[in-house]
């Protein structure tokens, strides 16, 4: 079920964060990626500015972006990790993690949908990305454990976006850049620990 609304059916409860639900939201972006397949490039992509748009062209090398002073370190560590990588680009949903909703006795619905055309790999990376940055403890994603060595660069790109997208959105004059600055530096650190930066697999 996909509610194009930005508002759940009633009996449906939102939670902040997919509690529990981690391994559940990528088994359910991967069926939904596989029915979009088919689906044309939207031409409005290319017309689009708003923060997150320019993060994701940030995050895949086609624009630079200058971002606030506490996050520059991160962002440099994060550049210099990135790597060419190949995987086909389709329509995808760009912001998942808090975007698939559960209930018992019901298929899960995705809502409020982000599209990008990017690899369905890379949606996976951004759900990930999110755990390693805003839960704590980081949740242990099942992501399937195919052994993909483009996951790695998947997961760096994600975490630009969602690096570039902070910065557009809260402008110069912010307060609380050390804070999440520590965030990107210690999931920057995870990347570099392993091969895909804490990706889990059974």
């Amino acid at each position: 079920m996909w509610s194009r609304a930005g508002r759940p059916p009633s009996s449906w409860r939102a939670a902040p964060a997919p509690r529990g639900q981690w391994p559940g939201v990528v088994t359910v972006g991967r069926a939904f990626h596989a029915a979009l397949r088919t689906q044309p490039r939207p031409g409005f992509l290319d017309r689009r500015t708003h923060p997150w748009a320019v993060a994701d062209r940030v995050a895949w090398g086609e624009e630079e972006a200058d971002v606030v002073a506490e996050l520059a370190e991160p962002l440099s560590a994060l550049l210099a990790l990135r790597r060419p990588v190949e995987a086909a680009a389709q329509l995808i949903h760009g912001d998942l993690t808090g975007n698939v909703l559960f209930a018992p006795g019901r298929d899960p619905a995705v809502i409020d949908f982000s599209p990008y055309w990017r690899p369905p790999l890379y949606a996976e990376a951004v759900v990930i990305g999110d755990g390693l940055l805003w839960y704590t403890p980081a949740p242990a994603l099942q992501a399937g454990g195919d052994g993909d060595p483009r996951r790695r660069q998947m997961l760096i790109r994600a975490l630009i976006f969602r690096l570039v997208a902070l910065s557009g959105l809260v402008g110069p004059s912010w307060r609380a850049g050390e804070k999440e600055a520590a965030r990107f530096r210690a999931a920057t650190e995870a990347v570099e620990r392993g091969p895909d930066g804490g990706w889990a697999h059974p």
